[in-house]
């Protein structure tokens, strides 16, 4: 099936989906879409997007006791770099 629209690129680089095809992609308001540039053209998909944390278990343990701390102060850089890594 092939459906064409038309809309108009703001100054901002920004473009409205048009209904009939968020309608189609069941797209509503906060949905997340992919973009991929072929020989043919731009295609559009849905996607969702997830949020994961760069750190695992033991290093935020590691950064919420650091983040505790008060008061601590360092002679050098070096002594907060062996104080992190003793934690």
């Amino acid at each position: 099936m092939t459906i064409l629209e038309t809309a108009k690129v703001t100054s901002k680089g920004q473009v409205t989906i048009p209904n009939r095809i968020r309608k189609i992609l069941k797209l509503e308001e906060g949905s997340s879409v992919g973009f991929a540039v072929t020989k043919e053209g731009v295609i559009i998909l849905p996607c969702k997007v997830e949020a994961h944390s760069p750190y695992t278990a033991k290093q935020w343990a590691k950064i919420e006791k650091l983040a505790s701390a008060k008061g601590k102060t360092y002679n050098s850089a070096n002594d907060a770099i062996k104080h992190i890594q003793s934690l």
